[in-house]
């Protein structure tokens, strides 16, 4: 495979908010660089060296509006991470009150849940029960 996601950009309301949620979803996240340019608007980068989500706040002197509604408004419905074990991310999600979005339907080769973080965005995980990638990637 010669293409892969690297990253994904997104504006949050509140950027450690957002840190909270991807950290508890995968302790060894990290931030790989926080930054707020004089006169400018804060971004970090967390994750891992392969792959991350790059956090914003808004531009300034922007008004933004709430994270809309996923699968109703155009922009995007959720970002998905690939987990080793769902009990235990879904045990760390519930501790800390975070919300479950969608329902999911039942698949032999694969468990997944939805969560919101505290800004409304919905992030999917998914723990493989298989490596192998037709039953993965199995829609029947």
């Amino acid at each position: 495979m010669t293409a892969y996601l690297e990253h994904a950009n997104i504006t949050v309301p509140d950027i450690d908010a957002t840190i909270a949620f991807l950290t508890t979803v995968e302790p060894s996240f990290r931030v790989r660089h926080d930054e707020t340019p004089e006169g400018s608007y804060r971004w970090v980068h967390i994750g891992s060296d392969q792959s991350y989500i790059a956090l914003q706040e808004p531009h300034l002197g922007s008004s933004p509006r709430s994270a809309g509604h996923p699968y109703k408004d155009y922009g995007v419905n959720h970002l998905a991470w690939v987990v080793d074990n769902l009990a235990a991310v879904t045990e760390r999600l519930e501790e800390k009150g975070y919300r479950k979005g969608i329902p999911v339907e039942a698949h032999p080769h694969r468990k997944r849940v939805y969560y919101y973080d505290a800004a409304g965005f919905e992030w999917e995980l998914i723990e493989y029960l298989t490596g192998t990638s037709e039953e993965r990637n199995a829609y029947a």
